[in-house]
């Protein structure tokens, strides 16, 4: 830092030193240094000046203009050397480097501006200048202490709780992020309604917090807070207090307002508006309760069109959902009405079903009404009855003898009311229903019960029902319309016999409906069914009867196991009367055998069979291989094959295996090496095979899914040997060079005749015409016959080739084993001398 300083005070000092040598060499400047200098003439200058962070302020170095001015700065607190800012004379300036941490400084006239000033900037500037005189210059000194104020940041308010509960206590706390002190706080308030922004009453408000404790419901709304100093002032955004409170005890209100003890009062088909008021926040939830009971949710509940059965206590219960605290008001509302409806007839057996008892009932409203029953031609009669009995309130009941009651007869009963205009009236007829009673059977959904129905519908009064066994015992209680009996599922209840008796006070003799409980009945469509291997069988079996009690039919196959429907092997089909099933795909042995058709209920169970017989294709003929030989590169054979017998067949299939090697090892699995051979077809030539090792094959006949009998196992024999050519050329080469032999030596014995004359004899003598024959020796008889033997035996060797050594020998066997075996050739090779 100090090398620093010292560079920094060398740069000023040539700046100084260039500025006093250009006023030297400048016309004025001549006479400006030529005056002399007063040192005792010295003045020195302190004041304050304040300044504004990010504005501009200006540090005069005194009241007259300086020829020379140097400006430098010591921050508050330091105790280091001053640092240079600027030196100037007139209008030429220079600022020293670094000066923009303090801010965009200039030097103008002797007066430095600081712009965008910088809270750096706070501390001592001082001037030293030389300021002109007439007759002297004069030098100056000023010490400025420059106070960098900050403006106020715009402040934040913070909350110890957004939303607190009445009566609890609340802090408002007031921030704010920079800004010089001292500083000042103000709180205004404003209703959540809106409103002027104004002091909160009697809260004070005037430091950084604010604290409302209590806080009551009026100290909720917005507030904002304004932080000042002598710079600026500054206010926050607003922010939201709730208070929450409540419910207060609801208030309960009636249009039309028709007020009684403990309540209010309407009429019928009057439209009621209900009003509740209950303040809190947040705002009450609103639940109306009549007698008891929830009937609407909100804070008003209008009823359109009362009636009577709207009469009783009302409820308002207001809830406020965050505080869960709850109030309520309740009122008794009531409604003058006639009985609801009209009045309701109807008619019952009574006295052991042989009597008819007419009811009739209008229940409810003020006052009850009053009813009377009245006949066919008997209005007048009947009203002096009634008058001598007294009314009848509400119900009024008229017994009928069923017997004098005649079938299709009409009764209306006449009710009066004080709010009616008119009296209301309801009317029954007495009737015998139509047709006879219809009786069911079912059982429960595991056939743990049997549920017995019997109904017979319509009728005034409605027919009785009761159920009886064979025995003529009672079962069960008698009931109107229908009866239901149930029994437990048993086996002793099949074919059992059940009656439904149903009797009406108008009827004179009763009507029965009969039930008998049986087992499922089934029957099949065949018995046995048969089918070949690979085809489809189909086993039918439908109802036979007409009471199953829910009874299901089920298949089961051989093994027991009941079919389920989705499989592959079995196709289930079913409906409400049959169920059949087919057995795709039969093999053999294992799909044969018997099936069965079940059906179980309550009372007992079902089950036919059905023999399913697989039968298989006749058996193909047997095979035999006729040839099979390896090509001469050992990868290929030839394999050619006969069938023995008569029989069908779809094709054949060869296998192939690696052949037992070595001995103690057993040979391998047979594969197949073609499966797709046409039935008229006896040969194949079949590849891929591994010269390096032995194969045996055998050919089986096929008939759709049923194979005959394996041909004999064989391997295939070498190549046949194809050296005959060659043994032939040679032996045509031989006969030529004996013959060219044979001519040299004839031709040689002709020129030395003279040096041999018995061979040249030999070879030339021949008889003449006049000569006598010369008979042979006993010697050369043999000789001759030997000559001539020997040249039909050369002719036959000329002429063609050796039988010997192309043909096959007779006793040949045809396998063919025996053809490949190889052949010896003799070749003879005949000298004529």
């Amino acid at each position: 830092m100090q090398v620093l300083q010292r560079q920094r005070g060398r740069l000023f000092s040539a700046l100084r030193d260039h500025l006093v040598e250009k006023f030297r060499f400048s016309d004025r400047g001549s006479s400006f240094w030529a005056q002399p200098l007063d040192a005792g003439s010295v003045s020195y200058e302190e004041r304050t000046v304040t300044g504004v962070r990010g504005r501009a302020v200006e540090l005069s170095c005194g009241p007259a203009v300086p020829a020379v001015v140097f400006w430098s700065f010591t921050a508050a607190g330091s105790t280091g050397p001053p640092q240079a800012v600027a030196v100037g004379s007139g209008l030429e300036a220079m600022v020293a480097p670094g000066v923009g941490a303090l801010g965009q400084a200039s030097l103008l006239n002797g007066t430095l501006e600081l712009r965008e000033l910088r809270t750096a900037a706070t501390g001592r500037f001082f001037c030293q200048g030389l300021f002109p005189e007439p007759g002297r210059l004069r030098v100056g000194y000023a010490a400025v202490l420059l106070r960098v104020l900050v403006p106020v940041s715009r402040p934040f308010v913070r909350l110890t709780a957004a939303a607190a509960v009445e009566g609890t206590e609340v802090a408002l706390m007031c921030a704010v992020r920079e800004g010089t002190a001292p500083l000042s706080f103000s709180w205004q308030h404003r209703e959540p309604r809106g409103g002027p922004l104004a002091a909160p009453m009697g809260l004070g408000g005037s430091g950084a917090e604010l604290r409302l404790a209590p806080a009551n419901r009026s100290h909720a709304g917005w507030y904002v807070c304004t932080a000042r100093n002598e710079v600026n002032n500054r206010s926050s955004e607003p922010v939201y207090l709730d208070i929450i409170y409540g419910p207060d005890e609801p208030a309960i209100s009636m249009e039309p307002f028709s007020p009684e003890q403990g309540g209010f009062s309407a009429g019928e088909r009057e439209d009621v508006v209900l009003s509740c008021l209950a303040p809190s926040n947040p705002p009450s939830r609103y639940i109306w309760l009549h007698n008891g009971s929830q009937v609407h949710t909100g804070q008003t509940f209008v009823i359109a069109a009362i009636a009577r059965g709207q009469a009783g206590t009302y409820t308002c219960l207001a809830e406020n959902t965050h505080l869960q605290t709850r109030t309520q008001a309740t009122i008794i509302l009531t409604v003058y009405y006639p009985p609801a409806g009209s009045p309701s007839c109807s008619a019952l057996a009574t006295a052991d079903l042989r009597d008819v008892a007419l009811r009739c009932r209008w229940p409810g409203g003020f006052p009850p009404a009053q009813l009377r029953w009245v006949g066919p031609g008997e209005e007048e009669e009947e009203e002096e009855e009634e008058e001598a009995a007294g009314p009848s309130f509400s119900m009024a009941t008229n017994i009928r003898p069923g017997v004098t009651t005649r079938n299709g007869s009409s009764f209306a009963c006449l009710a009066t009311h004080p709010t009616l205009r008119e009296g209301a009236m309801c009317r029954t007829t007495l009737w015998v229903p139509a047709g006879s009673p219809a009786c069911t059977a079912v059982a429960s959904k595991r056939d743990e019960f049997v549920m017995l129905r019997c109904r017979w519908e319509g009728g005034m009064p409605p027919a009785t029902l009761r159920w009886w066994d064979s025995r003529g015992q009672a079962l069960g209680v008698p009931m109107p319309s229908a009866a239901v009996l149930v029994l437990s599922a048993d086996a002793s209840l099949g074919g059992q016999d059940f009656i439904c008796v149903a009797t009406h006070p108008l009827r004179v003799a009763a009507a029965q409906c009969h039930l008998r409980l049986d087992i499922p009945k089934l029957e099949v469509e065949r018995s046995e069914v048969a089918v070949l291997e690979g085809g489809e069988a189909r086993l039918a079996c439908r109802w036979c009867g007409v009471t199953h009690l829910g009874a299901e039919m089920v298949w089961y196959d051989p093994q027991e196991r009941e079919v389920p429907l989705g499989m592959a092997k079995y196709w289930l089909e079913q409906d409400e009367a049959w169920a059949n099933l087919t057995v795709r795909d039969a093999e053999w042995p294992g799909d044969g055998g018997t099936y069965r058709c079940t059906a179980a209920n309550a009372v007992g169970t079902t089950s036919l069979p059905v023999h399913l017989r697989v039968d298989r294709y006749p058996a193909p003929p047997n095979v035999t291989i006729s040839k099979l030989r390896y090509t001469r590169a050992r990868t290929e054979v030839r394999l050619e094959w006969r069938t023995q017998g008569t029989g069908n067949l779809t094709g054949f299939v060869v296998q192939r295996r690696q052949a037992k090697k070595p001995q103690r090892r057993a040979p391998g699995p047979w594969e197949t090496a073609a499966g797709d051979i046409e039935p008229h077809s006896r040969d194949r030539r079949l590849g891929g095979l591994d010269p390096t090792v032995v194969y045996a094959f055998r050919v089986l006949a096929v008939n759709h899914r049923t194979a005959g009998h394996p041909s004999e196992v064989q391997t295939p024999a070498e190549p046949p040997f194809e050296a005959l050519p060659a043994v032939t050329g040679a032996a045509v080469v031989g006969m030529l060079v004996a013959t060219v032999v044979s001519l040299l030596a004839v031709r040689c014995v002709a020129r030395h005749r003279d040096n041999l004359p018995r061979l040249h004899d030999l070879l030339f003598h021949t008889a003449s015409p006049e000569a006598p024959e010369i008979p042979s020796t006993t010697e050369d008889a043999p000789a001759a016959t030997n000559r001539e033997d020997r040249a039909e035996q050369g002719q036959g060797d000329a002429g063609g080739p050796s039988t010997t050594a192309t043909a096959e020998p007779l006793s040949a066997l045809p396998d063919a084993a025996a053809a490949d075996l190889p052949v010896d050739v003799p070749i003879v090779v005949m000298a004529t001398p």
